[in-house]
């Protein structure tokens, strides 16, 4: 084991945590509304836009999600009803209910009453002008989601019907008379249908549905977001990957629905790997056009130009990318448009953060030049310098076939005192289709920099499989889990073993989700590898996962990772328990109690197999978490207990 030196310089979790995290402001007559843990907990906040103390809005022990695990809206303020929809479930079982509570807070009211008692529904849309919504229902029973749409201020509800793919609903007229509805196969892999008032179910816009597709014929993907009617409602504009892998914006004519013609995009100042990941109407001609650049935000106010054939975008100002909002990554940005005056005056408000700063709300006037962006909160990590903390650097590589593979770095500063080289740890991100940023408000980056104040150096990789590197880089994954995904991992080890600030022979992995599942998967197929692995609610039989899922899930698993009757035999090929009998190192194991994605089951079997082989087996349990972690004690009796473990075995 590399020994330590006798005094490093040490700082407490509670330090590092110190700063509550901010999250999905929303600016609604001159108050900000947000997500806070302000309370220990993820629940929701008042306060004036120029500042004040915020005001919490539900009782006290009432959690609401992670904002980063749900589909759709954690809440919506609806003004013209003096009212705030908010989705609340059970200690992370996912089940959303829709509730209204008071502008200035209250109890939760079930919107519904116990009509969708133990269904999971998902606020996807939402349209402030008539307080109409739209939810997505997964009754958690079949395979079917059903959509309606929702009139808050009479409670009039209207079907769009039901799929099997989703149904989502990403558009919608200025009337609501007309919305457009995706199906999603798999990632990208969409289908338009388009509803109309009186229609008595959807029609097809765009695509080719799944039943209609023929053997051996290739079919693109659309990669479609959310779609914005323009020209009088007779055309739509959207995010699409039809055109470029790295996406674009396309235009469709609803009366010639055949072709979707590229949209031409002017004036990006940035430069970088990534990807254009959605875009957001603020009023009359002007948009927010997001992109991923190298993980981090960049973010542009846009005209739209509808006089020519197809449109055209003109990005007038960068928002997010430059100073002093660079290098991080964007919680929720909001438009709030002031109409009382001759000019309309946009403003907006948002949250940001980077791997060594926490989240911070501000307030965006793109109508000035000096004081643009102003900072409202001062959330810090008290009693740890910048110094002591680990920015990262690009450790890219290329893996065994020649592909590129992102990753970086992260040391523990010379500060600290620690003894070079430093054993190392792998964190694999979840999704697969995911992507690890520089974002302290999720999981990973708060747990990669205690890693490094307690002296390892973390290797974080975004192998193929990936978001944020274009569509045919994300897709590599589909039916290949625990396959050359696997190998970027090994060969990216393998890659900083000629670093001499690194010591690969002390190395442990660990990973959540599907990083839980390749952690399994990578400590089965390479023993000799590590000293010590920590899964996190990660499959370990692709069989007994798939059974256990919701319905609604299973669908995406037959055309993401397989079928498990006609593909049985890749299915065991690839799950991680077929191996277990090679696993040598200890491991600890955590998971959510509530978790409804991998249940505890799967865990509780990964425990019994292990111990029955005399593998050294931890077990760590959360009665109130589902699929992560709600609660700010339990996250950090998480982390602790992670590098209480690696230090016991990769340091003496």
């Amino acid at each position: 084991m590399i020994e330590m030196v006798k005094n490093p310089k040490t700082f407490p979790l509670e330090s590092l945590l110190s700063a509550r995290r901010l999250l999905s402001p929303q600016l609604v007559d001159e108050r900000i509304y947000f997500i806070s843990d302000l309370s220990g907990m993820y629940s929701l906040f008042v306060m004036d836009k120029q500042g004040s103390i915020p005001e919490p809005l539900l009782p006290r022990g009432l959690a609401l999600q992670n904002p980063h695990l749900m589909a759709g809206y954690n809440f919506r303020v609806v003004p013209t009803l003096n009212k705030i929809v908010v989705m609340v479930d059970q200690d992370g079982d996912e089940n959303y209910q829709p509730c209204f509570i008071p502008l200035t807070g209250g109890v939760p009211e079930p919107i519904f009453n116990d009509r969708y008692a133990g269904q999971q529904l998902m606020f996807i849309s939402y349209d402030k002008p008539t307080a109409t919504a739209y939810f997505t229902i997964d009754d958690r029973k079949s395979a079917d989601m059903e959509t309606n749409q929702v009139d808050l201020t009479s409670m009039k509800t209207q079907s769009l019907g039901t799929s099997i793919y989703g149904n989502y609903p990403i558009g919608f007229s200025k009337n609501q008379e007309t919305v457009i509805l995706v199906d999603t196969i798999s990632a990208n892999d969409d289908i338009l249908y388009i509803w109309n008032k009186g229609d008595k179910e959807r029609t097809l816009l765009f695509g080719t549905p799944l039943d209609l597709r023929q053997d051996g014929q290739d079919y693109p993907l659309l990669g479609i977001g959310r779609c914005f009617f323009i020209q009088d409602n007779s055309g739509l504009i959207f995010t699409t990957t039809v055109y470029d892998d790295k996406g674009g914006i396309g235009y469709l004519e609803l009366a010639n629905p055949s072709t979707i013609l590229p949209v031409k995009v002017t004036g990006i100042k940035h430069k970088g790997v990534g990807e254009l990941n959605w875009m957001q109407h603020v009023h009359q001609n002007i948009y927010l056009i997001g992109y991923n650049i190298d993980g981090c935000s960049w973010i542009y106010q846009a005209e739209l130009n509808e006089s020519v054939e197809p449109p055209q975008f003109k990005l007038t100002l960068p928002l997010m990318g430059p100073a002093p909002l660079k290098d991080g990554v964007e919680l929720g940005v909001e438009p709030a448009v002031d109409t009382s005056k001759t000019k309309p005056m946009i403003e907006y408000v948002a949250a940001f953060t980077t791997a060594t700063s926490p989240s911070q709300l501000y307030l965006i006037n793109p109508q000035v030049k000096e004081n643009r962006v102003i900072q409202l909160s001062n959330e810090r990590i008290l009693g740890i310098d910048q110094q002591f903390l680990a920015p990262g650097e690009d450790a890219s590589f290329t893996s065994f076939d020649g592909l590129h593979i992102s990753a970086r770095l992260y040391l523990p500063s010379k500060s600290l005192g620690f003894k070079v080289p430093h054993p190392l740890i792998l964190y694999v991100h979840g999704g697969p289709q995911s992507q690890e940023r520089p974002d302290f408000t999720w999981f990973s980056m708060p747990l990669i920099q205690y890693f490094t104040l307690n002296g390892f150096a973390v290797f974080v990789p975004n192998v193929r499989g990936s978001r944020g590197y274009g569509q045919t880089y994300m897709k590599m994954v589909d039916r290949d889990w625990g396959g050359d995904d696997a190998k970027d991992h090994i060969e990216g080890l393998k890659y900083l073993e000629k670093d001499k600030r690194v010591d690969s022979t002390y190395r442990a992995v660990t990973g959540r989700s599907y990083g839980g599942y390749m952690t399994l998967w990578l400590s089965a197929n390479y023993p000799e590898y590590w000293q010590a692995s920590c899964d996190m609610f990660g499959p370990y039989n692709l069989l007994t996962f798939t059974e256990r899922l919701p319905k609604t899930w299973q669908t995406w698993i037959h055309h993401t990772i397989g079928h498990p009757e006609k593909d049985r035999e890749f299915f065991i090929e690839r799950s991680p328990a077929t191996y277990f009998h090679q696993v040598k190192s200890p491991m600890l194991i955590i998971q959510g109690a509530n978790d409804p994605r991998v249940v505890e089951a799967e865990s509780a079997d990964v425990v019994e197999q292990l111990r029955k082989q005399g593998v050294d087996v931890e077990y760590l349990v959360f009665a109130d978490e589902g699929h992560g972690f709600g609660k700010v004690t339990n996250l950090m009796t998480a982390y602790k207990r992670i590098v209480a473990f690696f230090k016991q075995h990769l340091m003496t």
